[in-house]
């Protein structure tokens, strides 16, 4: 039977400047946003290529801040393949508002930006009083949050995971655990230690994969004790394409190679299972085509 494959974390830049002009976060541009930009005509043909089925397609902040113009115009184009996770400024005052103009257009997942290649801050504003309106619309309206951070804005996430249950939290990368010691991995112990908190979910993506292929980690150590700790339905895959360099193709390959030794549910699970609960807005696609009428 053929693998089910939902990809929760490619990006897309538009060749056209003038229509979707840059502005990222922080002022920086991404490397990988300028040296391999793909637009959405692209990425599609790499899904086919690859046999990717659909995609929660994730804002490009570093390329774009908070103008969600191009991933929005692409999920209403191509409804059937494409959902939209977006950035928001979640500390102003119209944040709710916004989130609902951005929802009219194919959002179905938000998207927080603390720490990556451009940016470095611990995350704090994610916490601030004037956000907590956000978190209680997350919750009410059953949105994912994704968080983009690294080991500086953990105890951030965990804040958030404490204050917010109700609201599903997925952290981009696992957090970038350092894996270097390899099995039982305890230089991981913040990553087990987050296990406790029902409402994180994980994004695997290929930095993750290329972590545990630096001996003395392996895939085959490192991956069962992930779905041990975590169960595989807090799992998800995301190619974080084309910021990993290689195809969409190679990404692909790259995680059935590093999943070879977990059990057939639990690849179900991680390859499409776990982002249709995470953005239900995958399963029916004429949900999301009446969504851009």
């Amino acid at each position: 039977m053929t693998q089910k494959i939902i990809d929760i974390h490619p990006h897309i830049i538009s060749p056209d400047t003038g229509r979707y002009p840059y502005a990222p976060i922080g002022g920086v541009r991404s490397d990988w946003s300028a040296e391999r930009p793909f637009a959405i005509e692209q990425y599609l043909a790499e899904m086919t290529a690859a046999g990717v089925s659909q995609a929660a397609m994730v804002q490009s902040a570093t390329t774009y801040g908070y103008d969600n113009s191009y991933a929005a115009d692409s999920a209403c184009r191509f409804p059937d393949r494409i959902v939209g996770v977006y950035t928001v400024d979640i500390s102003a005052p119209d944040a709710v508002a916004t989130i609902e103009r951005w929802r009219a257009r194919g959002m179905a997942g938000l998207r927080l930006f603390g720490a990556g290649s451009t940016v470095q801050t611990d995350g704090r504003w994610m916490i601030a009083p004037e956000s907590y309106p956000i978190w209680e619309h997350m919750a009410e309206i059953n949105m994912t949050v994704a968080i983009q951070t690294t080991s500086i804005g953990i105890p951030v996430v965990e804040e958030i995971l404490e204050r917010f249950p109700d609201v599903n939290i997925i952290l981009d990368h696992l957090g970038r655990p350092d894996l270097t010691d390899g099995a039982p991995y305890a230089k991981a112990a913040t990553l087990w230690k987050l296990a406790r908190f029902d409402n994180l979910y994980l994004k695997i993506t290929p930095r993750t994969f290329d972590l545990s292929e630096k001996p003395p980690a392996s895939p085959d150590t490192f991956f069962p004790r992930l779905v041990a700790e975590y169960g595989a339905d807090r799992l998800a895959w995301g190619s974080n394409f084309p910021a990993n360099t290689g195809t969409l193709k190679d990404l692909v390959e790259q995680g059935h190679r590093c999943f070879a030794a977990l059990r057939d549910a639990d690849r179900n699970a991680i390859w499409a299972g776990t982002a249709e609960t995470l953005y239900p807005q995958l399963i029916s696609a004429a949900q999301q085509e009446a969504a851009c009428e």
